[in-house]
């Protein structure tokens, strides 16, 4: 399959990543290589470039992609362990790095992968293919307290605790749910008439919350993002690009901590947690997608970029 990217918000990305030549940056989800494109661009040959994605197809792409460039190293590997893939690459702290979070437009095209509700496909939804946990052994081996859970805290789901019930029920009587066209007809089922007449499609966020559970999305992102800081050198930018208000809380609260000089109790009369400020945060609201953008690009439509420079220096800090 041809691995296309669109690049979502590039132009804001590329603002405050603010790529020089010579520098050194990661682009921690390089799927197509269009954000790596543009920022290879700026740093020119004596630049360099690491290029991570979890998922072999995206970087296979862009090893095809970027062929024409010397100075890019691929890593089949997540973000979330960008501090031991720089050891390896004997790097020690770096200019720049890009998180472009979630599912891309080619994963979802891909049918056979499962991530979409809109054909039906081995329920599957790894984005990294040799994951041994897919969509289908949640939905079969989960009890349904913890199916509930899952749904409720990762897809915001109001239906819920009934699709759960009826996943367990489908299961017990009809046997495993394998595809997901079977998911779909259960959760339909599950969903009144009228509330599934409302709103986006009925599977919509039973699917984002068995994905993020599969790939430990939020946990990864969390730690992906402390380590990314702390690989940052003195005046590095952190860049984030997030497409649900999950995601976007954690970047919002990491960032915002990483930004403060003390975390004491209030009410004491001086600081004793010595605590000093890693970050400036250089985008005080999240930027989203211009109206010019949306309409080459409706991806971009729920995207929000935020963005940090480190102010810490290295000797001072981790």
């Amino acid at each position: 399959m041809l691995f296309s990217h669109e690049p979502v918000l590039l132009k804001q990305t590329l603002e405050f990543l603010n790529p020089q030549p010579g520098e050194v940056f990661v682009d921690g989800t390089v799927g197509g290589g269009g954000h790596s494109r543009a920022i290879l661009e700026k740093i020119g040959g004596s630049g360099r470039l690491i290029a991570i994605d979890q998922d072999q197809n995206a970087l296979a792409a862009a090893e095809k992609s970027l062929t024409i460039c010397n100075n890019v190293t691929f890593v089949h590997e997540n973000f979330a362990n960008i501090r031991n893939i720089l050891d390896s690459l004997q790097l020690k702290m770096v200019d720049g790095i890009l998180l472009d979070i979630g599912v891309s437009s080619n994963q979802l095209d891909e049918d056979e992968r499962g991530f979409s509700f809109h054909a039906n496909a081995p329920l599957d939804m790894r984005m990294n293919q040799d994951a041994s946990l897919s969509a289908a052994d949640l939905v079969n081996r989960l009890d349904e307290r913890e199916l509930t859970r899952i749904l409720r805290d990762f897809g915001e789901e109001l239906w819920a605790s009934r699709i759960a019930a009826f996943i367990v029920a489908s299961r017990k009587n009809k046997g495993p749910i394998e595809t997901t066209g079977q998911l779909v007809k259960v959760i339909k089922a599950a969903i009144p008439a009228k509330a599934r007449r409302r709103g986006p499609h009925p599977a919509r966020r039973t699917f984002q919350a068995l994905r993020i559970a599969v790939n430990d999305e939020l946990a990864l992102l969390e730690k992906g993002v402390h380590e990314g800081i702390s690989c940052l050198r003195h005046g590095g930018r952190l860049a984030v690009i997030t497409f649900h208000s999950l995601e976007d809380r954690i970047v919002k609260k990491i960032f915002q901590y990483a930004a403060t000089d003390c975390n004491c109790p209030p009410g004491l009369p001086q600081c004793v947690c010595s605590k000093e400020a890693l970050v400036t945060i250089l985008t005080g609201k999240p930027l989203r997608a211009t109206d010019e953008e949306l309409l080459k690009n409706p991806r971009a439509r729920s995207a929000k970029l935020r963005a940090v420079r480190k102010v810490l220096e290295e000797s001072e800090g981790e």
